[in-house]
Order: structure tokens, then sequence, then C-alpha cells
């Protein structure tokens, strides 16, 4: 399902499928004002452990979910997780855990966002922008090595750095953007480990995340904790992002908007991409969730309240972000209303 380039240690194509879920409707960058505070969620809704017995049973149960076992997942709130549960395999020895290390893929989107608005200290300019949400002409990107810089990797493939006059203005889905984006902002002389300690220097250092290739579009590994405490500081506000989450919102689908091209979403949905994370709002089958969803099928999500967080971690073939995105907006769901699904 992807288009050209942007993600983990392989090559484009290998990069180019899984991603997901997101906004639907079209338009350019919003200037929408920062939205308003999460809501709490209802004192008159599902019980905790109505939540818990729900989640359990559609994780191990439906059928989406047990096609992509195994996995990890784990839903909770800006102060902790609430539940989570391995599903194994039958025959498979394989069991993820928070624990596990993983290739993060287009997770790592997420993460280079909310560096950004944070060293931008919440107030970005329009080329900022442009970049995060994938509208700067960058968009030739294929593949960077595990010993290279961000702007080695920028200039070897030379593609990887070119401008594409064509495509400024309308959403590509590449991972030129932000490599170009990192060298705009200093970052062109380092290396995995020091762009790892740059990005945690903003993050915090208990978001343990390392770069396997130099590559602010898809070259983080870390741990299902690791990115869930990322997200709980997304929805405590200590991380700027969490108050803008869903703003600078353009349109994805090339079948029903003319601003965009290139789109790793199956053109069955339409999406919309915010500030380096997906908005989850096809008329059909959205919920208005945010997520950053990884071709190996880490999928990672934060719900239209901001109320709650969850994840879904596996690591798969390339391409398989779909698929976790699938099951994980059904363990959304049942948390969310307490029943099954």
């Amino acid at each position: 399902m992807h288009t050209p380039s942007h993600l983990s240690t392989a090559t484009a194509a290998l990069a180019i499928s899984s991603f997901l879920v997101l906004l639907a409707g079209c338009g350019g960058g919003s200037t929408d004002p920062t939205p308003p505070p999460p809501t709490p969620p209802p004192s008159s809704g599902p019980t905790e452990t109505q939540r818990i017995a729900a989640a359990t049973s559609t994780a191990n149960s439906n059928a989406a979910c047990t096609a992509i076992a195994p996995f990890y997942w784990e839903v909770g709130v800006r102060s902790a997780a609430r539940a989570s549960g391995s599903v194994n395999r039958a025959g498979d020895n394989t069991r993820y855990t928070a624990e596990s290390s993983m290739a993060l893929a287009s997770a790592t989107k997420w993460l280079f966002g909310a560096y950004v608005v944070q060293k931008r200290a919440g107030v970005l300019s329009a080329d900022d922008v442009r970049h995060l949400n994938f509208r700067s002409g960058y968009t030739s990107f294929s593949l960077c090595l595990p010993g290279q810089t961000v702007d080695g990797c920028l200039a070897f493939p030379a593609a990887n750095g070119a401008y594409t006059a064509a495509t400024d203005g309308r959403f590509f889905y590449d991972g030129g953007h932000m490599q170009k984006l990192a060298s705009l902002m200093g970052l062109g002389a380092m290396n995995s480990t020091a762009l790892a300690a740059e990005l945690r220097s903003q993050l915090g250092s208990d978001v343990a995340i390392s770069f396997n290739q130099p590559q602010l579009a898809g070259g983080a590994q870390g741990t299902p904790a690791d990115y869930a405490r990322f997200l709980r500081k997304l929805l405590d506000g200590q991380l700027r992002l969490g108050a803008l989450l869903g703003t600078q919102a353009v349109c994805t689908n090339p079948t029903t908007c003319p601003n965009a091209l290139a789109t790793p979403v199956p053109l069955a949905e339409s999406w919309n991409y915010s500030l380096g994370h997906w908005v989850e709002a096809d008329p059909v089958v959205g919920d208005g969730a945010f997520n950053s969803a990884g071709a190996f099928g880490f999928y990672p999500w934060i719900d239209a309240t901001r109320s709650w967080y969850g994840i879904l971690a596996r690591q798969a073939a390339a391409g398989s972000g779909n698929e976790s995105a699938n099951c994980g907006r059904l363990i959304r769901k049942a948390w969310v209303t307490g029943a099954a699904v």
C-alpha cells in the first residue's frame, strides 16, 4: 500500500507499506486555534472492570486480532497503564511484552513531530508545518544506511535530498520531508547515537529510544513501555504537541482530494495528516483517533477526546501496519464502550 519512501532499515519498498489511519475531509493546512482540553471520560460510562474485560475479550477473540497474533496491547491514561496483555499464537514461541525492543518504523514520525514542536517552544513556522505534514516538495527519499549521518543520508543516494517543485504544497507521504527538516534544524552532522540523544533531550530521558539508522521518519527503535511514556506525556501536557494533536491537518486521499498525490492508506478510506501523525476520521470507519503506525506493525494511538492512549505492538513483514490498526481500533472501541467487539 505505500508509495515512495521513508521507513525502517531495508528499502523504500519495505518502508512504503504500512502506516495508518486517520481523518476525513479535504482541505489545506488548518488555521484553527489550539483545540480545547481533553474531555474526561464520563462518570456514567462503563466501569474500568467492564472496559478491561471488553478490551481483553476483543484482543483475544476478534478475528481481526487473532489473525495478527502474536502481539502486545496496552491501554492507559495520562498517569499510567490501565490494562494490557500478550496475545500469543499456538505453535509460535514469539511473545511480545511491554519490554520487547522493536523497530518503530513510521511510529518514529510522531516522536520527531513532538521533538520539533518542543524545540520550537510550541511556535511552528510555516516551513516547519510544510515539512511536518508532508507538503514540502522533498519527495524522492529511499533509504538510510546505519553508519550515515542525517546529512549523509540526504546526500546518498543523491535523490534522497532532491526537491521536486511539482509536489510542493501537495500531500506526498515520504521520508524526505522530515529528513530535510532535521538538516535545516542543525542535526545534519548527527549519527544514530547522537540523534537519539538529541530527541531524548526534548522528549525526556525516560523515553529511551535509539536509532538503527539516522532517519527521522522511520529509523527509531524502542519498547512499548518507552512509547507509552511518550504518549502519556502528550496526554498530560508535558509535551507541547499534546495540545496540537490534529492541527494543521491536510487531506491525503488522491481520489478525493486534489491536493493529495501519494498516501500509504488504502484508497477506500480517506484520512488526514497532521504534525507527524495521522488522524483517523474516515466518514465510515474513523473515530477521530490520532496515531503513527509503523510498517512492521507497531500501532500507537491517542483517542479523539485525548483521554486514553493505546499501543498494539508486534514485528511482522513490511506492510503490516494496516492490519495492526484494524485490530487496534477495535480494542479502542471496546475500551471506550465497555462492550467487546
